[in-house]
């Protein structure tokens, strides 16, 4: 069974070789695996400002077109507002934490929430929307899934608001997660990051991709704790976190963003060299 830890951290670009000596391969097929707010790019006062970092865009850019390289985004964001953003060719993008899933192709996976929780999904948006956009927040209606977005909130605000949102969603029988100064709702579902990188990576390698191909996955909250699950001892899984307490089931933390450079900077020397 898969077990959270406080995971070993890696804090400068020579501690990824360090750490994991000879675990890629350039003639080893590699599925990197990323979520985007908080992972590729920094969090923003409003999504909308979220933007790569240049060094980062490059390389990752370079990785995409690699032959051996497979590149997925699963982003909680709605499938076309990460597409915009990350605006990538040649990577299988998922947006509403894999609800929604566009291959390069252009062919799609779409999740069919049942009709009774597509009426409390608008339920749920009204009544957040009537009693909760105020003091600076706002509902994000992702058609699907929702953020609820505090960051604005003066402090003295926030736990209360909070506190309603949470009760708002949960009893129109959505989960409620804890996201950066921000509440995902999510459908009552069998089906999240976790759910929806394992049916990529089965649809892109077949069932045995876990013999096969190496798999690295990049994430900064509560959400991309579902996918570094289902992965721990099936691939590597990085987890951005400041507090050297967190529990996690990813295999390291990255205790700031920018070290996602240097990842993919590990990555590149052995890929791209």
């Amino acid at each position: 069974m898969p077990e959270r830890q406080i995971a070993p951290v890696i804090s400068r670009l020579e501690e990824f070789e360090q750490n994991l000596p000879g675990y890629l391969g350039s003639h080893s097929k590699l599925a990197i695996l990323l979520d985007y707010d908080g992972t590729l790019a920094p969090i923003a006062d409003n999504p909308s400002q979220t933007k790569m970092d240049d060094e980062l865009e490059n390389l990752l850019h370079k990785l995409a077109k690699h032959p051996q390289i497979f590149l997925s985004v699963i982003s909680g964001r709605g499938l076309k507002d990460v597409q915009a953003h990350v605006n990538i060719e040649g990577v299988t993008y998922a947006g509403n934490h894999g609800l929604e899933i566009e291959y390069p192709d252009g062919s799609r996976h779409d999740y069919e929430l049942p009709a009774d929780v597509k009426r409390n999904y608008t339920a749920m948006v009204e009544e957040l929307r009537q009693r909760l956009e105020k003091n600076g927040a706002w509902v994000e209606d992702k058609r699907v899934s929702l953020t609820y977005h505090y960051r604005d909130t003066p402090v003295e605000l926030k736990d209360d608001q909070k506190q309603l949102a949470i009760e708002i969603c949960e009893r129109h029988g959505f989960r409620a997660n804890l996201a950066h100064e921000a509440i995902e709702a999510k459908p009552p579902v069998n089906w999240n990051k976790g759910e929806a990188a394992l049916y990529i990576l089965n649809g892109k390698f077949g069932n045995a991709w876990a013999k096969e191909v190496l798999v690295v996955f990049a994430g900064d909250d509560t959400t991309d704790e579902d996918a570094m699950r289902v992965l721990q001892g099936l691939g590597l899984s990085f987890r951005i976190a400041a507090d050297a307490q967190t529990q996690t089931f990813a295999d390291f933390r990255l205790p700031k963003q920018d070290l996602m450079t240097d990842l993919f900077k590990w990555i590149a020397s052995v890929y791209l060299s």
